[in-house]
């Protein structure tokens, strides 16, 4: 009986990790190959989430590249966040001051960790890169691993569009893999804010309006 129970309890946690990992997705985009994917070309894990927004990428992107701390926050559950002291505020309007981002720039999740962009395709693509062996990002404050986190903007027929956000984690050793048992689904909690917070920014704002 008790191994039953063991079994069950098992193929449960294997089943709720493998749905929270692919959230929102269809098969064809948990497949697909997307931009930044060739940075961690063999990851230790990966986590693929996606929601359909009523509205055309042209209106989600602004949202999407003023990301940042500092910037227009993450549009998830900042009281969460700023249980860790990040003092994160979530934007409400689009900045005209943080609409540009280059290959190159920094974004910062809190203060002295940050990430590169490694490519940014206006109203298509934005990828952020981690790695602190290289020159690459700052993570002084983080433990060692890299990290990629790609939003992908699609159209999905209907005249709205399928925002398609993949993280892609390495790392050495068996030293990290409780740590990220537990950070996969904070992750997930906090990419599930976000990917709701951006849906109802961009589906409530007009064409050209920079408030909501």
């Amino acid at each position: 009986m008790a191994v039953t129970l063991a079994a069950g309890a098992v193929a449960g946690m294997v089943a709720a990790t493998r749905w929270q990992r692919t959230w929102g997705t269809v098969p064809a985009e948990r497949r697909a190959g997307l931009p930044g994917d060739s940075l961690i070309p063999v990851p230790r894990l990966t986590a693929t989430r996606a929601i359909t927004i009523d509205a055309p990428s042209e209106r989600v992107w602004p949202w999407l590249v003023q990301l940042g701390w500092q910037r227009g926050g993450f549009y998830t559950f900042d009281r969460v966040e700023n249980l860790f002291g990040l003092g994160l505020r979530s934007a409400d309007t689009i900045n005209p001051d943080w609409q540009r981002l280059d290959v190159g720039s920094l974004v910062q999740l809190a203060d002295g960790v940050a990430l590169r962009v490694a490519v940014v395709d206006q109203a298509k693509t934005l990828v952020l890169f981690g790695d602190p062996s290289t020159e690459t990002a700052t993570m002084a404050h983080m433990p060692q691993f890299s990290f990629t986190w790609a939003f992908v903007l699609e159209p999905d027929g209907a005249g709205g569009s399928r925002l398609i956000v993949r993280e892609r984690y390495a790392w050495t050793g068996v030293a990290l893999v409780p740590l990220f048992a537990a950070v996969e689904w904070i992750s997930f909690v906090m990419s599930y804010g976000m990917l709701r917070g951006i849906k109802d920014r961009a589906e409530g704002c007009d064409d050209g309006a920079t408030r909501c």
